[in-house]
């Protein structure tokens, strides 16, 4: 069974086109290097197809879910957030992925451990 990874998803919204969020741009990639985090969607195009989205998505994978709260916590990190929590509205939030052989149907099973499944309605 392949581990969780950690992921970090950020939804920015009212971003101000600044030196301090291109100083932000600049910094961000040399504090995830020691965790071994990469980007994988910065911004890109968003087709909204339920809700209302005004920003934009970020999504980060660290190797695993420790090590992206370490980034987080991390002095580098913490120097550098003020240059983007000052110059745009966002929310984020660190999530633990899914191992390899995950199987949706597995995530009904977890409040039910002594069971295959939940009974269904019985009228």
């Amino acid at each position: 069974m392949t581990a969780p990874r950690g992921y970090v998803i950020g939804y920015l919204e009212n971003v101000a086109i600044c030196p301090e969020i291109a100083e932000y741009l600049e910094r961000i990639k040399a504090t995830m290097a020691p965790y071994g985090g990469r980007f994988l969607v910065h911004g890109g195009r968003l087709v909204v197809h339920e809700g209302t989205w005004n920003g934009g998505i970020v999504i980060l994978e660290i190797p695993d879910p420790t090590r992206a709260q370490e980034w987080y916590e991390s002095p580098d990190y913490r120097a550098t957030l003020p240059l983007r929590t000052e110059h745009a509205t966002s929310m984020l939030a660190l999530v633990e992925g899914v191992p390899g052989s995950y199987r949706a149907s597995d995530k009904i099973r977890q409040p039910f451990p002594l069971h295959n499944a939940p009974a269904g309605p019985t009228n």
